[in-house]
């Protein structure tokens, strides 16, 4: 099968397109026809060797987090896909494998597709949906009344997390230039920040909760914009030791070590007395079937950016790599 390969850490060289062996499924998992599959920063920074702290693999290594195809084969236990389904899935951390033409997939991963979207579609769902369901929902505890603030809602999370937000009753400020606005206004924003002209701290106050989708400079600012007492999640700064012993289910050791690094923004949280929280999504099939009942409701749109060839699959990442992005990076197998 043709597969796109971490051959050694570093750059865009350190990737490449290779034959591969196709897995077979072990029990409890289910091979899968890949038809389309999305892209993500953190498949660039595992490329870079920035999470070898977290997951460290036996190189050459097929990697990729999300995908969308047909069930082919299934292990030996996996009562709930069969040969033809067409499925969905955000792979195993510890495994990866989606930027291939074939991936197994352990069947507690996997969710059957939304039946009002095509494989492209399908494929952006996974990774930046999840982080967005389990930020909002089980971490921030939004509700009815809420105010929330989400910089960064013209990408590939923020897209997902606005309309999460606004379905779970809450009242959403975000982030965005004057090329994003008209998107995160359609998606459900009803403050939005140009964040190349204005102040977000002299712009919003009082928030009852944030997701920092931004890191860096924002991130130091979103403190200032939520009341105290509030919280504080981010994808984009730095793990602190809940994410080392909650979401990725190490010890002390790594707690401690994110401990040590997360000293300096935690520091700032606690002086604008606000509680932080860097969360790593955890794969979840039973999420994916509540996501996908939303997306078929018409409750939640799926927002792609560019579509490439996975033939051209080194091109999508030069492009997701820039930042540009308004919605999802996605390559098609077909």
């Amino acid at each position: 099968m043709r597969a796109f390969v971490i051959t050694r850490y570093g750059g865009p060289q350190a990737a490449e397109l290779r034959d591969m062996p196709p897995p077979e499924p072990g029990p409890g998992e289910v091979r899968i026809d890949v038809r389309a599959a999305g892209l993500n920063p953190v498949d660039f920074k595992t490329r870079e060797g920035k999470l070898r702290v977290i997951d460290s693999y036996a190189l050459p290594v097929v990697f990729g987090c999300e995908l969308s195809g047909v069930v082919t084969s299934v292990g030996e236990g996996v009562t709930r896909f069969r040969p033809g389904d067409e499925v969905f899935a955000r792979v195993a951390r510890h495994r990866l494998g989606a930027f291939a033409e074939t991936a197994c997939v352990g069947e507690e991963l996997v969710a059957k597709k939304p039946a009002s979207l095509d494989f492209v579609q399908a494929a952006a769902v996974p990774l930046a949906a999840l982080t967005a369901l389990q930020a909002l929902r089980d971490e921030l505890a939004v509700a009815p009344g809420m105010r929330v603030f989400i910089p960064g809602g013209a990408g590939g999370v923020g897209t997902f997390a606005i309309q999460l937000a606004k379905h779970l009753g809450a009242t959403v400020a975000t982030t965005a230039s004057a090329r994003g606005r008209r998107l995160v206004e359609r998606l459900g924003a009803d403050v939005v920040v140009d964040y190349t002209t204005q102040d977000i701290t002299a712009e919003l106050r009082e928030y009852d909760a944030a997701l920092d989708l931004v890191g860096g400079d924002t991130l130091t600012q979103t403190f200032s914009t939520v009341r105290r007492g509030a919280k504080v999640v981010s994808i984009a700064g730095i793990p602190e030791p809940l994410t080392a012993t909650q979401d990725i289910g190490r010890g002390p050791g790594l707690a401690m070590l994110f401990w040590l690094a997360s000293a300096g923004v935690r520091f700032r949280a606690w002086r604008s007395g606000v509680t932080y929280r860097y969360l790593f999504m955890h794969p979840s099939g039973k999420d994916l079937e509540a996501l996908a009942a939303l997306i078929d409701a018409k409750k939640l749109e799926v927002v792609i950016d560019q579509v490439f060839a996975f033939s051209n699959i080194a091109d999508a990442f030069d492009h997701l790599e820039k930042g540009h992005a308004k919605g999802k990076v996605v390559v098609s197998m077909g």
